[in-house]
């Protein structure tokens, strides 16, 4: 019979619907039975697409053997990680604390009161080598709370203590200056790879927001260093396994230093950042196939990921069924040649297998037994250019067959199980694939790319709310459930601040600044600076978290800080500044220390003391004059520039929400920008070189 989260949405929830483990899901039923029947909690914590959660399912939790002890001495609770990131992040923070590292799946033991007492992540079934069992571990857990309680409970105090003093540190009272931008910039230096891109060895993980801080970091100091950091990373991520060379779209990470190995699942928000690094090295150095690799990662989104309603589903699995019907890993994406040779004609299949570095033994290993399988991960060593000027061949006739190679394996391989899919849509991934599209929809001045933002947004802000008005997590099914966090707030706040420049319909702008001084009323805390994760009157939790540093991808802090100056800059409301400035206090003494964690924030901060303008433009907006300083201003790498249209006439929308823009107003009947910088407004000017002049001039 299915247990209780055969009623649940969440798509990882409902993966162990069938199994003999008695799951509850995280909520108050579960801790009142815990609670009555005087037991330990048993909090297992992943995602849909979590290939080590899929292995810990199939060798422990469908086991009758394993289930019938944690049914025994536990109360088993299931959460999704993506459903539930407080209750994801309070635990991991004790895992590391415990560990010294975490991931997933989690494994936690808690009292009945939630506080936590054990933490690992995967257990196999039965102890080896040095690792425990999970068999091993209920069983002796169960006889320590049968006859050592007191030493678990306070265990479970002492770490509780120690995790609440963390969340209760207060941050430096002195300003963040330009000391940690420059040191956040000599330590990525110190862990940059030359050879292969990227930062660290193995597992090599894309981080696009510290790509994002280089190529601003460069536009500030006009540090070479910098810049060639971030685009021998993009260039190397490009031509690696980690990215779909067949179908598009970036995996997870690198297991290996050389980006040739890949985790295989998709994120959604993983293609959302990698978008935006790869459109904003477009628009700052000009190199072609930076435009061509973001135009190609959203092929991927908006074939595979969107839904019928518009919003985007969040992830495809690593595993699918292999040739013998098994989950395997990687199964979809890898080739033999055999299989080249009978698809393509002779010298074509020949051309790919050569250019994709394909062998017969193949390079992908078998996990268990590390044994070759005959089957490859495609990936490049150079450009196709480059690879074209080797051959002796024209960069459009080798562009050409290869993509022709390509749309016949992508067909081919379309006919294989798929990986499964995540089909929640879930705000927060939601916001940043809006600002993700709008960006390319500005830099790469592709119409499609903003109808696809506009028709998501549309769908978050039609559907994501609650009876009493208030926004909701996820959606699916036909429902949308599950109070929003920080998060949510945060990164949809930003996808509409980039739709509302790219598109300049203040309708975006409005819902961007009610959401903002929504999430300061929920999440603000008004003793240190900075957002909590939970809403105030979000369920009590052992602690209520709140978090500065970067993950796989921005804190919502990092997010809100540069929401805040922007939306300060757009609307004129220096309060926000305000709250902005206390923001980066709070996070300042972190920051200091471990600056490469907080790239994003970083980014804010690079704003703030850097080359910032604010543009209105004052023009009718079909007029050919408007349009060229709209170009004038796309036209131009300026990332600390925000951007206002105010068309003619009185009473209209955007001098509600930008009062200063009513006095701005064409200049003799004629299109006009008006440019301000460092609190100071240069002369109107109706000429787009003129405008380009002034919004990329230093100092």
């Amino acid at each position: 019979m299915p247990n209780r989260l055969a009623d649940e949405q969440s798509p990882y929830l409902r993966q162990h619907k069938d199994n003999p483990v008695d799951w509850y899901p995280w909520g108050e039923p579960a801790f009142e039975r815990a609670r009555s029947e005087d037991k330990p909690i048993f909090l297992s914590i992943g995602y849909s697409t979590c290939h080590w959660c899929h292995v810990m399912e199939a060798e422990s939790f469908e086991d009758e053997e394993v289930a019938a002890l944690l049914n025994d001495t536990f109360v088993p609770i299931k959460v999704d990680r993506e459903e539930r990131p407080d209750v994801d992040t309070i635990y991991m923070n004790v895992c590391q604390m415990m560990r010294g590292q975490g991931g997933w799946p989690l494994t936690i033991l808690l009292t009945p009161d939630r506080k936590p007492f054990y933490a690992a992540t995967y257990l196999p079934k039965t102890g080896r080598f040095q690792q425990m069992g999970l068999v091993d571990l209920v069983e002796r857990v169960g006889e320590m709370w049968d006859e050592n309680r007191d030493q678990l409970v306070s265990d479970a105090d002492e770490v509780t203590d120690l995790l609440r003093r963390s969340v209760d540190e207060t941050g430096g009272a002195d300003a963040l200056d330009e000391a940690v931008l420059n040191e956040a910039h000599e330590q990525l230096s110190g862990q940059f790879d030359p050879t292969h891109g990227g930062f660290g060895s193995a597992p090599k993980f894309p981080a696009p927001h510290n790509l994002l801080f280089l190529l601003r970091q460069w536009h500030r100091t006009e540090e070479d260093r910098a810049l060639e950091m971030a685009t021998e990373t993009l260039d190397r991520m490009r031509l690696g396994g980690v990215y779909d060379q067949v179908g598009d779209g970036f995996h997870r990470y690198s297991t290996d230093e050389r980006w040739l190995l890949p985790h295989f699942e998709k994120m959604l928000y993983d293609q959302a950042m990698h978008v935006m690094a790869y459109a904003e090295a477009y628009q700052a150095t000009g190199t072609a196939r930076y435009a061509r690799t973001a135009r190609e990662v959203l092929t991927y989104v908006l074939r595979d990921l969107q839904s019928p309603d518009g919003g985007f589903y969040s992830a495809e699995d690593a595993d699918s069924e292999n040739e013998e019907g098994d989950m395997e890993e990687g199964a979809f994406y890898v080739w033999s040649t055999d299989e080249v040779r009978d698809l393509l004609d002779a010298e074509t299949a020949e051309l790919v297998i050569d250019l994709y570095n394909m062998t017969p033994e193949g390079n992908y290993r078998e996990e268990a037994s590390g044994e070759r399988t005959g089957k490859n991960i495609l990936h490049l060593d150079s450009s196709l250019d480059e690879e074209a000027a080797r051959r002796g061949m024209s960069a459009d006739a080798l562009r050409e067959t290869v993509e022709e190679a390509r749309a016949t394996l992508l067909d081919e391989r379309d006919e294989r199980p798929r990986p499964g899919l995540d089909d929640k849509i879930l705000t927060d991934w939601n916001g940043l694939m809006i600002a993700a599209l709008a960006t390319a929809a500005r830099i790469l001045d592709e119409p499609g790319y903003e109808d696809a933002a506009v028709e998501a947004a549309t769908f978050l802000l039609d559907t994501m709310w609650d009876a009493n008005g208030r926004l909701l997590h996820r959606y699916r099914n036909g429902a949308a459930g599950i109070q929003a966090h920080l998060d949510d707030y945060a990164f949809l706040v930003w996808g509409l601040i980039e739709l509302y420049e790219a598109t300049y319909e203040p309708r975006w702008l409005r819902a961007a600044r009610d959401l903002m001084d929504e999430s300061l009323d929920l999440f603000w805390d008004g003793e240190e600076g900075g957002f909590y994760l939970t809403a105030v009157d979000r369920e009590a939790l052992i602690v209520r978290p709140k978090e500065g540093a970067d993950g796989a991808k921005p804190s919502g802090n990092s997010v809100q800080l540069m929401n805040l100056l922007r939306l300060a800059r757009l609307t004129g409301r220096t309060e926000l500044e305000d709250r902005a400035d206390a923001l980066a206090r709070w996070a300042g003494d972190q920051a200091r220390t471990r600056p490469t964690g907080f790239t994003a924030l970083l980014g804010g901060l690079q704003f703030a003391l850097g080359d910032s303008r604010e543009v209105v433009i004052a023009g009718e907006e079909e007029d050919e004059t408007t349009e060229a300083l709209i170009e004038a201003v796309r036209g131009s790498y300026t990332p600390f520039t925000v951007t206002l249209h105010r068309p003619p006439g009185n009473g209209l929308e955007i001098t509600e929400l930008a009062p200063f823009t009513e006095v701005q107003t064409p200049v003799d009947g004629e299109a006009a920008a008006y440019v301000c910088r460092n609190f100071q407004c240069d002369t109107p000017t109706t000429d787009p070189a003129e405008l380009r002049r002034q919004i990329t001039a230093r100092g």
